[in-house]
């Protein structure tokens, strides 16, 4: 009988966080999930509140919260650029001192612990497609380096636990994700597209959309999380979570105009600064380490989130911050 492990998942009410919390109770395990519902929201987490192997805490990570557990998984952080602008100072706070309080608790639980970083420590990338060795081409004073230089600071203090006190790691850099439950109003390129096709206005397009992103389902990114939380091989990362087909934003666009059978609209403006231009993931390391390899394709994983945003009424939800 597989062993009951009680599970921290910091941000666990988010997008990515809610359902890996449903998928490790599902497993059976007690799950505590902490969130400061900056972004997130607690309909993401209701269905589980009822369950005796759940708890929900309310609680920002930038202050230390002492619990017993055996795993954690560090997924505190606004994820899109207005959001993660729209306070840099707390942006970076979250990354660094929630690194620290969180390294210190599983340091004194000898729980094994899990980061979240992202493929946005690369940067605007100068080799193609990105592997795990590449350094990044990061700006450290532009208006992106909040989200990005605070992910990379975290990875470091992730790897200096690591070294000195043998701490039990593992760091996973995730590319976009999507999927049901996103907010929509996250600022996520695919939440935006799919909320404004739906209401009929035009599709925004930053740059002229031959920029490039790699879009991974959900299901696929939760299973590759869990596969490398419970790798047997002492592997601890750093490793690329996402799918590597590559599409620009403007074929993204056309695909959810077309799932939604609507006609091709777009207004296009000003790329923002610092912008990747390029973001596809190696994921060779992740297929021999993990035996690892998203499974749904854009289409398909579309098609399941369109369902899911015809299903909810968009009016019940807040924007976040002002930039969505």
């Amino acid at each position: 009988m597989a062993k009951i492990k009680r599970i921290l998942v910091v941000g666990g009410a988010g997008f990515l966080g809610s359902h890996l919390c449903e998928k490790l109770l599902d497993a059976g395990h007690d799950v505590i999930c902490v969130d400061n519902f900056f972004t997130s929201q607690k309909s993401n987490v209701a269905s589980l509140l009822g369950r005796t192997n759940f708890e929900l805490i309310r609680h920002d990570i930038t202050l230390p919260i002492y619990l017993e557990v055996d795993e954690i998984y560090n997924l505190a952080c606004p994820a899109a650029p207005g959001h993660y602008q729209y306070n840099p100072i707390k942006t970076m706070k979250t990354s660094l001192l929630g690194a620290i309080n969180l390294l210190g608790m599983a340091k004194r639980c000898h729980a094994k612990i899990l980061q979240a970083s992202t493929s946005e420590i690369y940067g605007d990338p100068e080799i193609h497609p990105q592997t795990e060795n590449y350094r990044g081409a990061v700006n450290p004073i532009g208006p992106r380096s909040c989200y990005d230089e605070g992910k990379r600071a975290a990875e470091s203090l992730f790897m200096d636990y690591y070294r000195v006190y043998g701490l039990n790691i593992r760091i996973a850099r995730i590319f976009n994700t999507y999927g049901p439950k996103m907010h929509p109003f996250d600022g996520r390129v695919v939440s935006n597209f799919i909320r404004q096709a739906i209401s009929g206005n035009p599709i925004t397009i930053f740059g002229d959309g031959s920029q490039t992103r790699s879009f991974c389902y959900y299901t696929d990114l939760i299973d590759g999380l869990i596969r490398l939380m419970e790798n047997d091989q002492n592997f601890i990362g750093p490793i690329n979570l996402g799918n590597p087909d590559e599409f620009t934003i403007l074929e993204l666009a056309k695909l959810v105009q077309k799932l939604l059978g609507v006609q091709e609209n777009f207004i296009f403006k000003e790329l923002p600064v610092d912008d990747p231009c390029r973001r596809q993931p190696d994921i060779a390391l992740a297929r021999k380490k993990l035996n690892w390899i998203p499974k749904i394709s854009l289409e398909e994983g579309l098609s399941k989130t369109i369902q899911w945003f015809r299903q909810i009424d968009i009016s019940e939800f807040r924007p976040p911050t002002p930039n969505y």
